[in-house]
C-alpha cells in the first residue's frame, strides 16, 4: 500500500478496541482511572495542580517527562477520557508532517460534529526536529488540538521554546519497588484483564525480586510477569492445579536485563555528573556506585576512562600529579586487557583520584589566561625575549638582555617580567593548601619574597 493510500497514524492508534488474547499484559493493565494509577504523586497527589485540572475536565497542553515506563501514555489517555475529548495518538517515530495534518483535519471534523475538543498525545516528541514541532503551534493557539507530548530527555533540550510556552511541562518519576509490587499483586488478582483467571501462586521474596527487576519501569515489570507466567505453567504438572512462579523462574526471565540507561540521553549525562561530583567530593564509595552503574548500563568503558582522566586533570590537578599518570595507566590497562579485568583497573584508577588532594588552581589559572587573550589581544613578544638566529634579527635587538636563568643563583632571574610589555602583571596560578601544591605555595611564596627585597 503507498504512503499516499494508507489510513492516517491517528486512526490506526484511536481507543480501538483489540482482542484482549493479544494484547500484552502491561497494555490490558493500562489504568482506567486516576485512582487505579500507582506512583506520580509530585503530579497526580491530593491538590496538585495537575489532579485539580483533571478532576475538573480542565484541558491543557501539556508535557509528560519521565523514564519509560511510568505511565506517560495512559495519563494522556486518562486526560483525553476525563476532558470528555477525541484522543488521537501519533509517534515521533513512524509519523511526519502529513500525520500531522491528517490529525488536524480530524480534529476540525470532531469539533464540528461532535463539538467536542481533541488531544493529539505525541510520543517520543524529542525524535521530531524544530521544523515538525513548529507545525504544531498554530493548532494549539487556536484551540484545534490540545497537545500531550512524552519525552524520556529533558525538555529544556529537547522541545522548541515556542512549543514549551505554550505547554506546562510534568515531570514523571521512576516507580518505586513498593509501587511495582502493587502493580504485580493487582495484575495477579484480575481476572478480567490479568491474570487472576490462571490462579498463579508467587511468594513475597520471588515478587520482590521481580519488582527490582522492573528497575521503575512498570511496563517492563508486567512484561516479566508474563513471561514468568507461561514458564511457570510450562512446567511439568502445570494444570494440575495452581502453578507457582518461583524465585529461580523469576531470575531466569530478568537475566540479561540492563538497568535504564540512555547512552547520549538524559540518564546518561546525569550519572556521569553524579561520578564526577563523587570523585570531585572525595567519595569513593559513591563514585564507584555510579561507575559500576553505567557499566551496567551499557555505557563504553573507554569514554569512562577519558572522563577519569579528565577527573585527574580537572579536579586533582597539582595537589597529587600522580592521579593523571594513574587514570592514563588505567586506560592503556583496558586497552590491553578489555573487560572485566579492564574495568577493575579503571576503578582503580577512580577509588586514588576520589581520596587524592584536590585542586582546580591550575584549571582556574588557564581559564584566567584565556580570558586576557581574549581581552589583550595579540600583544608583541618582549625583544629581550625573542631568539636571534640570524644577524638580522640580532641586529634588530631580537636576545638583547635577556637574562639565562641557569646562570642565575638558584635558577631565577629576580626582578624579571615574562609579560607582554603593555599587559599587566596577573597571578592566575594560586595553589591551593593541599597535596603536592602546599609545598609549590611555599616556594612561590619565598621567590616573590626576594623579589620584593629587589624592589627599592
Amino acid at each position: 500500500m503507498s504512503r499516499g493510500s494508507r489510513p492516517t497514524q491517528p486512526d490506526l492508534l484511536r481507543d480501538a478496541p483489540a482482542d484482549d488474547a493479544l494484547r500484552p499484559l502491561a497494555d490490558r493493565m493500562r489504568p482506567r482511572n486516576l485512582d487505579e494509577v500507582v506512583g506520580q504523586e509530585q503530579v497526580l497527589g491530593p491538590g496538585k495542580p495537575l489532579r485539580q485540572s483533571l478532576e475538573k475536565g480542565q484541558l491543557h497542553s501539556l508535557i509528560l517527562w519521565g523514564p519509560p515506563g511510568t505511565g506517560k501514555t495512559t495519563l494522556a489517555r486518562l486526560i483525553a477520557r476525563r476532558g470528555d475529548a477525541e484522543f488521537m495518538q501519533l509517534s515521533a517515530v513512524m509519523a511526519g508532517v502529513k500525520d500531522i495534518r491528517d490529525a488536524v483535519e480530524r480534529a476540525r471534523e470532531v469539533r464540528a460534529t461532535r463539538a467536542r475538543r481533541t488531544v493529539l498525545f505525541l510520543d517520543e516528541v524529542h525524535r521530531f526536529n524544530k521544523a515538525q514541532q513548529d507545525t504544531f503551534l498554530p493548532y494549539v493557539e487556536d484551540g484545534t488540538l490540545t497537545f500531550i507530548g512524552a519525552t524520556t530527555e529533558n525538555p529544556s533540550f529537547e522541545v522548541i521554546s515556542a512549543l514549551l510556552s505554550r505547554a506546562r511541562v510534568y515531570v514523571l518519576r521512576s516507580l518505586g519497588v513498593a509501587d511495582i509490587v502493587k502493580l504485580l499483586r493487582r495484575a495477579l488478582e484480575d481476572r478480567e484483564r490479568g491474570l487472576g483467571a490462571r490462579e498463579l501462586v508467587i511468594d513475597d521474596e520471588a515478587l520482590v525480586a521481580l519488582a527490582h527487576a522492573g528497575d521503575g519501569d512498570a511496563r517492563r515489570a508486567l512484561g516479566m510477569l508474563e513471561v514468568a507466567a507461561d514458564l511457570a505453567e510450562s512446567k511439568e504438572g502445570a494444570g494440575e492445579g495452581r502453578s507457582t512462579i518461583t524465585l529461580e523462574q523469576v531470575r531466569e526471565v530478568a537475566t540479561g536485563g540492563r538497568r535504564r540507561f540512555d547512552k547520549g540521553g538524559e540518564q546518561f549525562y546525569d550519572q556521569i555528573s553524579a561520578l564526577h561530583k563523587a570523585v570531585r567530593g572525595t567519595d569513593p564509595d559513591a563514585a564507584l556506585y555510579w561507575y559500576v552503574r553505567m557499566l551496567d548500563g551499557g555505557c563504553d568503558p573507554h569514554y569512562l576512562a577519558r572522563r577519569i582522566l579528565r577527573m585527574a586533570i580537572e579536579d586533582i590537578g597539582l595537589a597529587d600529579p600522580r592521579g593523571q599518570q594513574i587514570a592514563l595507566d588505567a586506560w592503556q590497562t583496558y586497552e590491553r586487557l578489555g573487560s572485566p579485568e579492564g574495568e577493575l583497573a579503571i576503578a582503580n584508577a577512580l577509588v586514588y583520584l576520589a581520596v587524592a588532594p584536590k585542586s582546580n588552581a591550575a584549571y582556574v589559572a588557564y581559564g584566567e589566561a584565556r580570558a586576557d587573550v581574549e581581552q589583550f589581544g595579540t600583544l608583541d613578544v618582549p625583544l629581550r625575549f625573542r631568539n636571534a638566529p640570524t644577524k638580522l634579527m640580532k641586529e634588530l635587538g631580537y636576545g638583547e638582555g635577556y637574562r639565562y636563568a641557569h646562570d642565575e643563583p638558584g635558577a631565577f632571574v629576580k626582578g624579571e617580567r615574562y609579560f607582554p610589555d603593555e599587559m599587566p602583571d596577573r597571578r592566575y596560578y594560586r595553589p591551593v593548601s593541599r597535596g603536592l601544591e602546599i609545598k609549590i605555595a611555599e616556594a612561590l611564596t619565598r621567590l616573590r619574597a626576594e623579589i620584593q627585597k629587589e624592589k627599592p
